[in-house]
């Protein structure tokens, strides 16, 4: 049996949404063992005039805790 917890992490990236994710979970994988999976919960851009300058997802990590 194991156990398994779930947590949300908000990651961002100049250039597109699929960076900001792949740099989320590198850094949730750094600080948490065990990643298994992760969702994106939301996405959204910052905008600066008319050019989006920033993309954020918001990502709920789950990893398994050791015994």
């Amino acid at each position: 049996m194991s156990v398994a917890r779930v947590t949300e992490i908000s990651a961002t990236s100049a250039s597109s949404f699929e960076d900001a994710v792949n740099k989320g979970v590198a850094r949730a994988s750094e600080t948490l063992r065990n990643v298994k999976s992760a969702w994106v919960k939301e996405q959204q851009v910052r905008i600066d005039g008319s050019k989006i300058v920033e993309y954020q997802v918001n990502l709920m990590v789950t990893f398994v805790l050791e015994d």
